[in-house]
């Protein structure tokens, strides 16, 4: 019998749709234990729906388990695959629409900003839930966590509870180095490059084929191809020098420059609550695979560019391979905060995940990431030491927010949110009640 492989949040569709593929499609897992969770009994039946498609349209063999139990699916798990929202659609709603009545723009709203604060504060408690869990039910298990705000919640897991083997996964590198390849006509497959920064904001340090530098045809396609310059990462490249590694829609979130200047936002095409309507797709998309199982018609299997079911592969049979984890920063990069959640390349073979050590970004580049790090640094310390006024110290420090609004603004703006969002956040960060008229209890 292959490993357990818990999957939480399972109800997340299309990850657990993609990463069923990929995984099943390996023979060497394709005995594994699939244990789905989730806290919505029809979102679950969706998953284990999806699980039974996939098991038998790729011909695998793997057991398949779906529980309301997290503990349940969690005991004697190898790995446990975390991909939850908290709070779903309606708080995704709240962290946009609210701050843009304040006058704050966003885009996505799930990894920086106020947006991605808020996110974190209500989604670490359910973090270190899963650890504490975790540090029960499986102690010697790998955390895959394919949850935003990726850099916070890592950092809280591994600082605020006993579980070490943490990594957060995304798929932004994988998609950029394949993007940079396409411009420089250049098949991927004989490009090597090395990226680092901070999940969401890392940078591509070198990009190169046969050891010969190809950023110079990436500045002679950004020259063929003018829509290209209206784009606010290639705007960033031509700043700092290093291609960034997250979309434009995120990255304009996550500086002051774009967002609160309506010519920069018309200039780089940037379009405010983005998520709303992705949102909206994922729910679209549920629907739509909900009723295509039931009518037995089911959906395409086709591998994906995430890291999960490599990291298993790798560790099951010790075939080596470089992925770009989110782990502890324990001296990684150099002029990035010890302790921070940092992206770098790591091996993965037989022994695991091991981050490798990248040195010293370019100044401009670690500075960028350390107003970055700040944000992280204080949500994470907000909701570990369950101390309100880091709300609005993070608040105070994000970029975006800080170029839009005073700072008698940034403390209505977040009294406003920490009311909203209520007893989805933890008890010593929620608003406090005002008294009724004449009580004085």
């Amino acid at each position: 019998m292959g490993p357990k492989i818990a999957f939480i949040g399972a109800g997340s569709v299309e990850f657990t749709k993609n990463l069923l593929g990929d995984i099943l499609t390996f023979p060497e897992l394709a005995t594994a234990q699939i244990a789905l969770h989730d806290i919505v009994e029809e979102r679950l039946d969706a998953a284990e729906a999806i699980a039974r498609w996939t098991n038998e349209r790729v011909g695998a063999e793997a057991t398949i388990t779906a529980s309301l139990d997290r503990r349940a699916a969690l005991a004697g798990a190898d790995y446990v695959i975390n991909m939850v929202q908290v709070g779903g659609h309606d708080s995704t709603l709240i962290d946009l629409d609210l701050p843009l009545r304040h006058g704050v723009r966003q885009t996505i709203g799930d990894t920086l900003g106020i947006g991605g604060i808020f996110r974190a504060l209500r989604t670490i408690p359910v973090m270190l839930g899963i650890a504490g869990d975790m540090a029960q039910e499986c102690p010697d298990a790998w955390l895959l966590n394919y949850t935003n705000p990726m850099a916070m919640l890592c950092w809280a897991v591994y600082e605020g509870s006993p579980i070490e083997r943490v990594v957060g996964l995304c798929h932004s590198v994988q998609g950029t180095t394949r993007r940079l390849a396409e411009l420089v006509r250049v098949p991927f497959e004989e490009v090597t490059f090395l990226g680092a920064g901070i999940n969401h904001q890392s940078f591509i340090l070198r990009f190169e084929r046969d050891g010969r530098n190809l950023y110079p045809l990436v500045d002679e396609a950004i020259e063929r191809d003018p829509e290209l310059a209206r784009t606010v990462r290639v705007e960033l490249y031509r700043r700092l020098g290093y291609f960034p590694t997250e979309s434009s829609e995120h990255s304009a979130e996550y500086v002051p420059w774009f967002m609160r200047h309506d010519a920069e936002r018309m200039r780089f095409r940037i379009e405010v609550g983005e998520y709303v309507r992705r949102s909206e797709e994922n729910l679209a998309e549920y629907e739509r695979i909900r009723t295509a199982l039931a009518a037995g018609t089911g959906f395409e299997i086709e591998r994906s560019l995430e890291y999960a079911s490599l990291i298993v592969h790798s560790i099951e049979t010790g075939v080596e391979r470089i992925i770009y984890g989110n782990v502890r920063n324990d001296g990684l990069i150099e002029n990035l905060p010890r302790g921070a959640c940092v992206e770098v390349p790591c091996v993965v073979d037989h022994s695991g995940v091991q981050p490798t050590h990248v040195g010293v970004l370019p100044p401009q580049l670690a500075a960028l990431n350390r107003t970055f790090a700040n944000v992280c640094e204080l949500a994470v310390r907000a909701a570990l030491d369950g101390e309100p006024e880091h709300v609005y110290h993070a608040a105070m420090l994000d970029p975006n927010t800080a170029a839009t609004l005073t700072l008698e603004e940034i403390e209505a703006l977040v009294d406003d949110l920490r009311a909203a969002h209520g007893d989805s956040l933890p008890d010593a960060l929620r608003a406090p009640e005002v008294p009724v008229k004449g009580d004085r209890s």
